[in-house]
C-alpha cells in the first residue's frame, strides 16, 4: 500500500468514502399581517439560475459564517433591511436537490417587518423586484423549493427533504408534482 493510501485507509486497511459535502442556504420569510398575511417574495434576475421567477431573499452560507448571521447578512444585502439576531426565527430546516445539480441545506428563518421599516431591491442586478403576496395563494411561478418552505412552515412542519426528479420544473405550479417529504419530530425528551 502507499503511503498516500495508507493515509486514505482507516485501521483495517479499506479505503475511507468520500464525505458528502453539501452548500448550505438561507431563506428568510419575512411577514406582515396587514392585509396579510402576506410573504416578501423577489423576483429573480440576471443569476442564471431560475431568472423571472419568485423566490425568498436568500443566499449561500459565506466561509466561517453560522447560518443567522448569513440571514441577517442576505437580508441587508439584497432588501436592504438590518435586522436584530432576535428578531429572527430558525423555522424550519429542508434538504433540497435540484432537478440538475448538488443538493442543500436550506435554512428557513421567520421574521415580522419591524414597524416603519420599507424593504427595497437592493440588488437590481440580480432581482428584476420585490413584493408582497398573500401566504394563503402563492404565485405558481415561485420556486418550487421556496414554496415548499412556506408550506412547510403554514403547516408548522420543521424537517423537510424537498428532491427533484430529473425532469421536475423549477418552477411550483399545478403540474409539478409536490416533492416535499415532512420528516417526523419529537416534542423533546420522553
Amino acid at each position: 500500500m502507499s503511503t498516500e493510501a495508507a493515509k486514505a485507509a482507516p485501521q483495517g486497511g479499506l479505503p475511507r468514502p468520500h464525505r458528502h459535502q453539501e452548500i448550505v442556504d438561507v431563506h428568510l420569510m419575512l411577514f406582515r399581517r396587514a392585509p396579510g398575511p402576506e410573504v416578501l417574495l423577489a423576483r429573480r434576475a440576471g443569476t442564471g439560475y431560475a431568472d423571472g421567477l419568485l423566490n425568498l431573499p436568500s443566499g449561500h452560507l459565506e466561509e466561517g459564517e453560522d447560518v443567522r448571521a448569513a440571514v441577517l447578512r442576505e437580508a441587508a444585502e439584497e432588501i436592504g433591511l438590518v435586522l436584530a439576531p432576535e428578531q429572527v426565527a430558525a423555522a424550519l430546516v429542508i434538504q433540497h436537490k435540484p432537478p440538475v445539480g448538488r443538493p442543500r441545506m436550506g435554512w428557513f428563518f421567520a421574521a415580522e417587518l419591524p414597524p416603519g421599516a420599507r424593504p427595497v431591491n437592493a440588488e437590481p442586478d440580480k432581482c428584476a423586484g420585490i413584493g408582497w403576496y398573500p401566504l394563503d395563494d402563492l404565485p405558481d411561478d415561485t420556486v418550487a423549493y421556496c414554496r415548499a418552505g412556506l408550506e412547510a412552515h403554514r403547516a408548522g412542519q420543521r424537517f423537510v427533504l424537498h428532491w427533484h426528479g430529473p425532469e421536475d420544473s423549477i418552477a411550483s405550479g399545478p403540474q409539478v408534482p409536490s416533492r416535499a417529504v415532512v420528516l417526523p419530530q419529537t416534542d423533546g425528551p420522553p
